[in-house]
């Protein structure tokens, strides 16, 4: 069974993102340029037709974000204590808040749900991303700001009002609703589904070129605590959350339990580059962005036997 959910969810993923990381260390890819493609074209379409095709209802999105939102004041919580019991091993509390609070939802997230659930999973993972994406510019810009200097974490949160993913969401919705929604099998559907079916081999490449440049110094040696509060600690309080937020679909349940078991987000690093000193180093002689790098990857290491095992028991249907 173990090796089954490996070879059909996990092992996809490991493949790409290596392929992804080994063009990283001989070429230089344009890293930003991938991106834009991705934020503006790719990833707008695949959440416009997953979400359209297979509808999320308006009260499971309402679920959703509360529980979203509610998982980050937990995981905020759980940080803040282990920070003050650790205080010597990691640096500030905002980086463990950030690489433990925010899961990669995107990039490995999104392929992940597709290769373990199907079409719900993928559906309901892209609208994570979405409501993520809006947390992520508020609460992890506001956070990430924290130390900066001359860093205006309101104007960080305009950010969120350009992303194209959150009117694919709105325009899905609405559709949807209105009973409106294009022919699946016209040209418009088509071209979106050609289009958003790419988003997924190139987020994965992304992940793995980004790996690949991140730069880890010394700071390997402290990422210890905080890759246990995000694979050991976010899994729990997600299955807690799932269970108390009642979802209808179990597939749905098990999804919103795996995002958050995914490894650290990129984009906190991206935020805290943009929002501090990348020069000062608070504790220990190590800046945040290499801490925050540093868990990065090996979360995303360490995900691969442990999301092999959650993906088993949440299909079992035991827990969900």
């Amino acid at each position: 069974m173990l090796t089954d959910v490996f070879l059909s969810a996990i092992l996809p993923i490991v493949a790409l993102a290596g392929v992804g990381y080994l063009l990283g260390r001989f070429r230089t890819v344009d890293v930003g340029g991938l991106n834009t493609v991705t934020i503006y074209v790719l990833a707008p379409a695949l959440v416009f037709h997953s979400l359209s095709t297979t509808p999320v209802g308006g009260v499971t999105a309402l679920k959703i974000a509360a529980g979203i939102g509610a998982y980050l004041l937990v995981m905020g919580v759980v940080a803040a204590l282990v920070h003050r019991a650790t205080d010597a091993t990691t640096p500030t509390l905002g980086a463990l808040f950030l690489v433990s609070a925010f899961p990669n939802a995107g990039n490995y997230g999104i392929p992940l749900s597709d290769f373990a659930f199907g079409p719900v999973g993928r559906s309901t993972a892209v609208l994570y991303l979405s409501i993520q994406a809006i947390y992520m510019y508020t609460v992890g810009a506001y956070v990430a700001s924290l130390g900066g200097e001359g860093a205006d974490a309101r104007a960080a949160v305009t950010k969120v009002l350009r992303l194209p993913l959150v009117y694919a969401v709105l325009a899905a919705f609405l559709l949807v609703r209105l009973d409106a929604v294009p022919p699946v099998d016209g040209t418009l559907m088509r071209t979106l589904e050609l289009t958003g079916n790419a988003t997924i081999p190139v987020m994965l490449l992304l992940l793995g070129i980004q790996l690949a440049n991140a730069d880890y110094a010394g700071a390997l040696s402290r990422v210890g605590v905080a890759n246990v509060l995000k694979l050991g600690v976010a899994p729990v309080v997600g299955l807690g959350l799932a269970l108390l937020l009642g979802f209808e679909d179990a597939v749905v349940a098990r999804t919103f339990v795996l995002e958050i078991a995914t490894p650290a987000a990129i984009t906190p690093l991206m935020l805290v580059i943009e929002f501090r000193d990348p020069d000062s180093t608070p504790t220990g002689g190590i800046t945040d962005a290499e801490y925050i790098s540093s868990v990065i990857l090996t979360s995303t290491l360490l995900s691969v036997p442990v999301l092999t095992v959650l993906i088993v028991v949440l299909e079992s249907g035991v827990v969900l």
